[in-house]
């Protein structure tokens, strides 16, 4: 059993949990909890830990079930290498995903996107993976001022999403656009300039929506290459909506015409 906090593994978890740039110089994250750990493919885990509480509970013994790399650790050492309050008992450091742009376009139906613009809450970056799958999109694109989708916070927020949704990061957004539009990718963007309501448009091929950051919205270059720009109505004094709200009601439209369509 590992009780000692001063323990590499245990250093290397922490780092993890706090350094962006030492999650990708390894290829790994850490996820928390029963839940993220049972969804998590047992290819990808890395090492898991465990308090020997959790470990020895009946009810937990098909979750843990052939996981060969299981290291026992205090209650306090848990505690340490979490990223939460309230540690549930079990954490595991993961293999990283890889995909590439044909992988979220070469899936069964018209390719759906969700394209992202220097989203910076992790909550909403989370939420928008998690609500994503709902709707049935085919992949997240992010450019490189996007928060990190390994920050603890964004895995969370996911609830497993993240281990099912396919998302890529590019250094040169524009370019990236300009690739999509020449699949026959039609890019809509919200805005509250846009001309059209957002159920006004026919999202049933190839679709991809562009979604900005949550105070200043998508810049003026951004903005330029969509093919359209649609806005949500809004009743009241309400000027804007969180970006997680917003892209949710555009990809649950989507999802909506498809059902129809079909």
């Amino acid at each position: 059993m590992i009780a000692s906090p001063s323990n590499a593994q245990v250093k290397q978890v922490c780092a993890l949990c706090k350094k962006s740039r030492y999650r990708k110089e390894t290829g790994l994250f850490v996820v928390e909890g029963p839940k993220m750990f049972q969804e998590l493919p047992k290819d990808r885990i890395h090492q898991a830990y465990a308090t020997e509480k959790f470990a020895g509970d009946p009810a937990h013994a098909s979750m843990l079930r052939g996981i060969d790399r299981l290291r026992l650790v205090s209650e306090d050492v848990l505690k340490a290498m979490s990223d939460t309050q309230t540690p549930q008992g079990i954490l595991a450091v993961a293999r990283m995903y890889r995909y590439s742009l044909a992988d979220l376009k070469n899936r069964k139906g018209p390719a759906l996107l969700m394209i992202l613009e220097t989203i910076q809450d992790p909550g909403n970056l989370g939420t928008i993976l998690r609500a994503g799958e709902g709707a049935g999109i085919t992949g997240v694109i992010m450019d490189n001022n996007t928060a990190d989708i390994y920050n603890p916070k964004v895995i969370r927020s996911t609830m497993g999403s993240i281990y099912r949704v396919p998302f890529v990061s590019t250094d040169d957004l524009p370019k990236t656009l300009a690739s999509l539009k020449e699949q026959g990718i039609r890019l809509y963007a919200g805005d509250l300039e846009g001309r059209k309501s957002y159920d006004r448009e026919d999202y049933t091929l190839d679709t991809g929506f562009l979604i900005g950051n949550e105070a200043r919205g998508l810049t003026a270059k951004t903005k330029a290459m969509a093919d359209h720009l649609i806005r949500i109505p809004m009743a009241g004094q309400v000027e804007s909506l969180n970006a997680a709200i917003a892209s949710s009601i555009l990809m649950f439209e989507a999802a909506r015409q498809r059902r129809e369509k079909s």
